[in-house]
């Protein structure tokens, strides 16, 4: 069995945030429509900033949620740029 290593490990992990955010962004424009208890922005971009800025973009791409809010607009890409340079910076140091 081979061994894993911490990139399988984070890879696992940032799939897993990513694919949890989106659908926190689908059930929270689900919940909007409805006058329901939603899920609130912190926590939705507390995960974004963790590692699920992809699923948190996907999300507002396809739910169309949260695309006219500044923090998400414009903050969501730079969380991804940041986040896509880091990655970079730990393969290349490694």
């Amino acid at each position: 069995m081979p061994q894993l290593n911490w990139l399988h490990i984070l890879i696992a992990f940032l799939a897993a945030l990513n694919v949890l955010t989106f659908f926190l962004f689908g059930i929270d424009k689900y919940k909007a429509k409805r006058s329901r208890w939603r899920i609130s922005e912190a926590t939705l971009l507390r995960l974004s900033v963790l590692g699920g800025s992809i699923g948190a973009w996907l999300g507002m791409k396809v739910w169309h949620h949260k695309t006219l809010h500044a923090r998400f607009k414009y903050g969501l890409p730079l969380v991804l740029a940041a986040q896509i340079a880091l990655l970079l910076l730990l393969l290349y140091l490694t």
